[in-house]
């Protein structure tokens, strides 16, 4: 079951057996494995289904001609790289892997299928359209207007509440598989720069860093050194506690 995926779809309308059912299948007909630091898909690839990750971490990212990278956002569990990127000639960026990958490839005759038999899977599919783009707009915000510490303070921010809506987190905690370089090249500073940041955000308290684990004690106060706010990921959306029927659900 792709679980991580329903519950995302799941804060936009209440998916119904029939529909939960429909992803599953279609989630459950081609599974793949990919190594960590492998690309799922390549820039100038033709496009002829959609990856839905379903464990593991990985990023979009593009390439300049000198082997400079930028990374444009990353993908965790339950993301869709793109619900109709079948609709492309080529592709115009890159997918790889930033951990182990385990993924679905969805076709586009199954999209197809899904987007015209479940209205609610169609429904709730713009919303989540909607959200990556408001994401790739606070993105470019970050990399324009705010200062080092903002940037990588806001990006673990919304990296952690990414996660914990969709039950990836364990209370103040997360993994975080990503290394200074990745986060240098999602948000425009060097490896140095980077370092300089994260010394200073574990010093003042906000952040702990062991291994691959990230540790915010203090979500709020984060929050307000990035300059952060969450209504660009959309979490309040009212359709959440809507059933399969449209009607309000009794609070539990």
């Amino acid at each position: 079951m792709p679980q991580h995926l329903i519950r995302k779809l799941e804060r936009f309308t209440r998916l119904s057996y029939e529909d939960k059912g429909a992803l599953n299948e279609a989630a459950s007909r081609k599974v793949r494995h990919f190594a960590a630091h492998q690309d799922i898909v390549r820039e100038g690839d033709r496009p002829e289904h959609v990856n839905l990750i379903l464990d593991g971490w990985a990023c979009r990212y593009k390439t300049l001609e000198d082997g400079r990278r930028q990374i444009i956002s990353f993908f965790l569990p339950g993301d869709l790289c793109d619900p109709h990127i079948f609709v492309l000639r080529e592709m115009d960026h890159s997918i790889g892997t930033i951990t182990q990958v385990r993924l679905a490839e969805i076709s586009r005759d199954s999209i197809l299928d899904l987007t015209e038999r479940h209205p609610r899977i169609t429904r709730a599919l713009w919303w989540e359209m909607l959200v990556t783009a408001a994401v790739q707009r606070e993105w470019t915000v970050n990399i324009g207007q705010r200062a080092g510490l903002e940037r990588v303070g806001h990006l673990l921010c919304e990296l952690f509440i990414r996660l914990r809506s969709v039950g990836l987190t364990e209370g103040d905690s997360c993994l975080l598989p990503i290394t200074q370089v990745d986060l240098g090249e999602a948000t425009g500073l060097t490896n140095v720069h980077v370092n300089r940041v994260l010394q200073e955000l574990r010093g003042n308290g906000l952040i702990i860093l062991k291994g691959r684990q990230l540790t915010i004690p203090d979500l709020e106060a984060l929050q307000r050194v990035s300059l952060f706010s969450a209504n660009y990921l959309h979490l309040d959306h009212e359709g959440r506690h809507l059933d399969a029927n449209g009607s309000v659900q009794p609070p539990t």
